[in-house]
């Protein structure tokens, strides 16, 4: 599968710096900041296209009041989206100026409107928010446009998984990739459970990465040595700069390293094989094989006096010295020849 121009079957661990809330209503900090995810090694920097009367009302009864031990505590859910979304008439400018610089765009689109206005800038792939995985009728219709669709599990029950996969494929998308997701900010690491993602892989058959809200790059390495192909970290340039993400974002020195950490995990993946390469073959000579210790006449028994099993590895296969001893030899051998039967 290919998002955009990045193969995950050939090119490694695509690497998405969501920038969210993160430019706290500046266009110039949303630019900075594409700017900065591309220099810190991340393939590609999402966005997320709402408006806050596309997700919620406007209303301030308990129900749309957040608690729970948030960082949002006290807020509507309203004013929450109000302070975080990223305005609709900035989108052409960032896309442009992210296609510019050579890293890739997306967003992850919160209703069917956001679809349409997003397929104006030929997104290369959608992604799904955890929240928005029982938005059936949205997944569908992000589905039909034929993107690779990027599927965060968060809070997904088995059967709900199931049904967006055949949601998918059912409209002739196959392009799928599940993201393991804890939908918590900051996540502790107790709560990771990176085990899921190759149950992910083995269960749907898909592509399979990981949402990352923890803090730290220790969650995204071991997610990478456990098969995830994508990675997703929330980021920003400097925690300094605060909004409504700053807290588990992170920033742009760490992200770096945490890029650099996880291209390290997959190329020390590689690939499982019993083949011997050149380096497995040179250094074979540092095994051992069976040699001559001691001058042998023709007709000599061979025994442990006069062969041994040791470096370098040019000789013959120590497995082979049982059955030589006892036996005469067919030839004279010199001290330090190679024995050969």
């Amino acid at each position: 599968m290919k998002i955009g121009d990045f193969d995950l079957s050939r090119d490694g661990v695509y690497i998405i710096a969501e920038m969210s809330a993160n430019h706290n209503g500046s266009l110039q900090t949303a630019l900075d900041t594409i700017k900065a995810a591309k220099e810190a090694g991340a393939n590609a920097v999402k966005l997320q296209t709402y408006r806050a009367d596309t997700l919620t009302l406007h209303c301030k009864k308990q129900d749309f009041l957040i608690d729970g031990g948030t960082l949002w505590d006290g807020k509507s859910l309203y004013e929450l989206y109000e302070e975080a979304y990223t305005p609709w008439e900035w989108h052409a400018e960032l896309f442009a100026y992210a296609r510019s610089i050579g890293i890739d765009i997306f967003s992850s689109p919160f209703d069917k409107t956001a679809v349409d206005f997003l397929e104006t800038l030929n997104p290369s792939a959608y992604k799904i928010a955890s929240f928005e995985i029982t938005d059936y009728a949205l997944v569908r219709y992000v589905a039909s446009k034929g993107r690779p669709i990027i599927i965060s599990t968060g809070i997904a029950y088995k059967e709900e998984i199931d049904d967006v996969i055949k949601i998918c494929k059912d409209v002739g998308n196959t392009d799928i990739i599940l993201l393991k997701c804890t939908s918590a900010y900051p996540a502790p690491l107790e709560d990771a459970n990176l085990l899921t993602i190759p149950a992910l892989k083995q269960e749907f058959q898909v592509s399979v990465g990981f949402s990352d809200h923890t803090l730290g790059s220790t969650a995204p390495v071991v997610a990478t040595s456990l098969g995830a192909q994508v990675i997703e970290k929330h980021f920003i340039i400097n925690k300094s700069i605060g909004g409504a993400d700053a807290d588990f974002s992170m920033d742009a020195k760490d992200f770096q390293e945490m890029v650099q950490k996880v291209r390290e995990a997959s190329a020390l993946l590689g690939k499982a094989s019993f083949q011997m390469d050149t380096n497995k073959k040179e250094s074979r000579r540092f095994s051992r094989s069976i040699y001559v210790s001691k001058d042998i006449k023709k007709g000599d028994i061979l025994s442990l006096e006069n062969l041994q099993s040791i470096r370098p590895g040019y000789g013959m296969h120590p497995k082979h010295l049982p059955s030589v001893l006892g036996k005469r030899a067919k030839k004279d051998y010199k001290f330090g020849e190679r024995f050969e039967a």
